[in-house]
Order: C-alpha cells, then structure tokens, then sequence
C-alpha cells in the first residue's frame, strides 16, 4: 500500500483549509472523463485519489498524466467506508469533500457548500443538488435535493423516491436540513468525522453515509442540503443500479443499520423479513433471479453476523425522519413525488 506514513497538512491558498479526495476502483475511463473538470473547478484546493486496487491502469495513468493530484493506493479493494477511513487519518484538513469518481461539478460548485460549513459550525456534513448526468433535467438517483429515511430503514430524497426521478424546476432551491447527506459528494468536516469515528466498516459500501449522518444527529451534529451548489452524476458506474452485488449490500446494510440503532427489536425485524419477502418475489415476477437471491443472501447473512457489541439502542429524538412507511406509500398510494408526502409525518 503506497500511503503518507504521518498526518500531513495540506496547504493552498484558501481558507479553509479543504482536501477534495476522490475513490476509485478501476475507474480510469471516468478519471480521463472528469477530473480534467474537477480540476479546473476545484479553486485550488488538492485532490487527492484513493486507489482501491485498481487494475486498470488508473495509478499510472495518474502519474503521468496529472503528476499534481496525489495517489493513495491500496493493495486491496477496502470498498467505501475503510477506503475513506484509511485514507483519512494520514490527511489533516479542516474539511473532507469526498467525491465520486463518476460525479461533474460546475463552476463555483463549491463555494456554497464552503459558506455553508463555514457559517455553521455545528454542521457536520452537507451535500449539493445533484443532477443526473444523463438527464440533467432530472434529480440523480444517489442524492437529490437531500435524503430522508422511513420507520423501516427505506431512504429516499427529494426529488427521488424509489426508482421515481422528479424533473428540476427549482422546487428543491432552499437550504435545509435533511436527514442523510449522498456520499456521491460530501463535504463533511474533518473534526465531525473523527469524532464519530468515520465510516462503519461493516458496511463496505452503500448505506455507511446515512449511518454516518444518524450517528451524527444522535452526536447533536446536524446534516444540511446546499441548494447553491451543484454537480451532475453518472450513477452505476462502479457498481451498476440493478446489480445483485448492489442489491445485497442495500437490503443487508439496511438490516444492518437498522440493528445498530434500535437493537433486537423483533416487531420491526419480523415486518422487515416481511418487507424482505415482498421484495423478492418482486424480482422473481421480473425475472430478476439473480437480485431476489440477492435478498435472500442479505437476509441470511444478516442474521449470520457476529453482532456482539454492536448495537448502540437509542430512543432518542431525531428530526427529520419520515415516521411511515414509505414503500406504502409509493406502490400503494402512488405518492411518486417527495411533495406529495404530508409534512406532519416528519419528526
């Protein structure tokens, strides 16, 4: 593993002091794609790659190509939450802005977020409007305006519920407190981040930022959408949005999640084996096999988990969490649209 053996400060001409670090696994046709962009847009701040044993070139690439943005490169793939731990406890910055591969910002796109950050300082992280790349009319699958979670673990946004994407007519343009901030690009202060302990581990990908951003509110941090700013995302570019691999990690994770924060609760563990089972044979009525074993797998492994000293109960109150059940509402009650859901059922 190439790496800086001790904390080192990252200097620029701004202030505060940032570091943009950006993931990748194999993802040399999106770094020839974007960062030329990035680097144009990032007013000077370092970037920095962490490589998750790529074997596509996209280290060598770096090197010789744009010898400037600094390489983290590890032997093994440790996937999103160790990749980014890892990563960074060797940076000292006052901010981490982590970036998706496969994400393109926009000119100032971070200005606003800075303000943001800078103005409140009992924020932990925030994320931009993100766009879908695709259709840039539309809001992106992985983020939106901002991210919410229902009773049972199901998140959602605004402007993206489920497989729904809302077009951008400005209806999400207000700064605001959400529940969950998009990893896709997360600007999350260095001493938040720390504190909390980074990402959980246990996760390896999917669903660590919206763990990460419950702990933070039950740590009394807050999590914020900037509406000026934004970028356009890809999606699906590591790790496709109809894969089983995806598929597993989003209904173990949630499991996962949701143990964590309200321990061996068996009401809502049996509803969600319910909830489990509905959903695969959604996807055996698609002909979808290979994601409904994916269910099944995520279930199993679930239950197979050494959990000891894992869940942290807690009761406490948490603003901004959809009390419902937002898969009712959707296929039941056709509500496609984040508006359409009513205001007084958010805690």
């Amino acid at each position: 593993m190439q790496e800086w053996h001790k904390q080192t400060t990252l200097t620029n001409n701004h202030s505060p002091n940032l570091a943009i670090v950006l993931l990748n696994h194999n993802g040399l046709a999106l770094l020839k794609q974007y960062l030329p962009t990035l680097l144009l847009y990032s007013d000077g701040y370092p970037i920095i790659v962490v490589d998750n044993a790529s074997t596509d070139g996209s280290v060598a690439y770096l090197q010789h190509q744009f010898p400037e943005v600094k390489c983290i490169v590890y032997q093994s793939n440790y996937g999103v939450a160790k990749g980014y731990n890892l990563a960074l406890k060797q940076i000292e910055a006052t901010y981490y802005l982590l970036l998706n591969n496969d994400l393109l910002v926009t000119v100032d796109w971070l200005k606003g977020l800075v303000s943001l950050m800078e103005g409140n300082p009992a924020i932990a992280c925030c994320q931009p409007k993100i766009l879908s790349l695709i259709q840039p009319d539309q809001f992106d699958y992985a983020g939106g305006a901002g991210g919410f979670i229902d009773d049972y673990g199901y998140p959602f946004c605004r402007g993206r519920i489920f497989n729904h994407l809302e077009k951008d007519h400005g209806q999400y343009n207000d700064t605001r407190p959400i529940f969950w901030a998009s990893g896709a690009c997360l600007l999350v202060r260095a001493k938040a981040f720390h504190a909390l302990g980074g990402f959980d581990e246990l996760f390896f990908a999917h669903f660590e930022e919206i763990d990460f951003c419950w702990r933070a509110y039950l740590a009394s941090w807050q999590v914020y959408y900037c509406a000026d700013s934004t970028v356009y995302h890809l999606g699906g570019a590591t790790l496709a949005y109809n894969s089983p691999r995806k598929t597993y990690l989003n209904f173990r994770n949630r499991l996962l999640m949701l143990y964590k924060h309200h321990g061996n609760n068996w009401g809502r563990t049996t509803k969600n084996i319910g909830l489990n089972l509905l959903a695969f044979f959604r996807m055996v009525a698609l002909t979808k096999f290979t994601n409904g074993w994916a269910i099944v797998r995520a279930q199993i492994d679930f239950f197979r988990l050494n959990k000891e000293g894992l869940a942290k109960p807690s009761l406490a109150y948490l603003p901004y969490r959809y009390k419902g059940n937002i898969l009712f509402d959707f296929f039941i009650k056709k509500k496609k649209c984040f508006s359409d859901i009513a205001p007084n059922r958010f805690t």
